[in-house]
């Protein structure tokens, strides 16, 4: 089972995100916009990659990656299902 703070810290490492620590990603932030973490969608295809390397998992309903994406917390909760 994944926790919050190792795929924070996949997240950053994986996407070079520079002066960003594991303590600032709160769960329920908002991954994309700019209200949240700020990333866009080229970060979207490289956090799939990520996923798909890190922990195993595929994003197979494109219509689902919005809602999966929404925040660690969806993210999280999405990745312990399918494993």
């Amino acid at each position: 089972m994944v926790n919050g703070e190792e795929l924070k810290l996949k997240i950053i490492e994986g996407l070079s995100l520079e002066d960003i620590e594991v303590d600032d990603i709160k769960d329920d932030m908002a991954l994309f916009g700019d209200d949240g973490l700020g990333l866009d969608s080229v970060d979207a295809i490289e956090l799939s990659l990520i996923l798909e390397k890190e922990f195993g998992v595929k994003i197979t309903n494109m219509a689902e990656a919005e809602s999966i994406f929404a925040s660690c917390s969806s993210l999280l909760t999405y990745i312990n299902k399918q494993k």
